[in-house]
């Protein structure tokens, strides 16, 4: 399979860490690539992508300031496949990379990353953390599968993902209108 990219560059506002690659996604060579995942919507309706990208356009996120790249490389089917093992090593290569980046801030992405990459942290649930990872203030948010029961709708994930945008000082794309259809008027005629 082929292993994922990380997606990084210069001067990035927040550095997005996901758990690791899923199958599917290794195998199209896209992260978030899987239909059902709403990753890419998230970004755009929160408003840290001015466009919904598609995932075959992740190599764009750095033009908006956004990197994103894997704990963990290897692909699975879920993330509890992943030995803990795996996941501090996945820490620690993350960690390096932060360092060389300095992003101004790091998404976790995932609640399950943050004692990870904080084992003695108390600061659970997600949320803007009083950590910080290598100079680089930490944000954890909830992971977008949909195999996430806690946070399992849209709008559940989405409120954190906007909170993120604000911090950055972005702002959302205006809603779009719901089609409303008007009830038939009566006449009395």
């Amino acid at each position: 399979m082929t292993l994922l990219p990380d997606i990084v560059g210069p001067d990035l506002d927040v550095l997005i860490v996901a758990i690791n690659p899923s199958v599917h996604s290794a195998q199209a060579g896209y992260s978030f690539s899987s239909k059902g995942n709403p990753f890419w919507r998230l970004l755009h309706e929160a408003g840290l992508t001015p466009a919904l990208l598609k995932a075959e356009e992740g190599a764009q996120l750095p033009e908006h300031g956004v990197g994103l790249v894997s704990g963990v490389r290897r692909a699975t089917k879920t993330a509890a496949e992943l030995t803990r093992a795996e996941q501090r090593l996945g820490a620690k290569r993350v960690e390096c990379l932060v360092a060389k980046l300095q992003p101004r801030y790091v998404a976790l992405l995932g609640l399950t990353l943050y004692p990870i990459f904080f084992p003695s942290g108390t600061e659970r649930g997600p949320g803007l953390k009083t950590h910080d990872l290598s100079g680089s203030r930490v944000f954890v948010l909830p992971n977008p599968s949909g195999l996430n029961r806690a946070y399992a709708g849209f709008d559940d994930k989405l409120v954190w993902f906007r909170s993120l945008a604000k911090l950055l000082g972005r702002r959302a794309p205006p809603a779009r209108p719901r089609s409303v259809h008007a009830a038939p008027v009566r006449s009395n005629r």
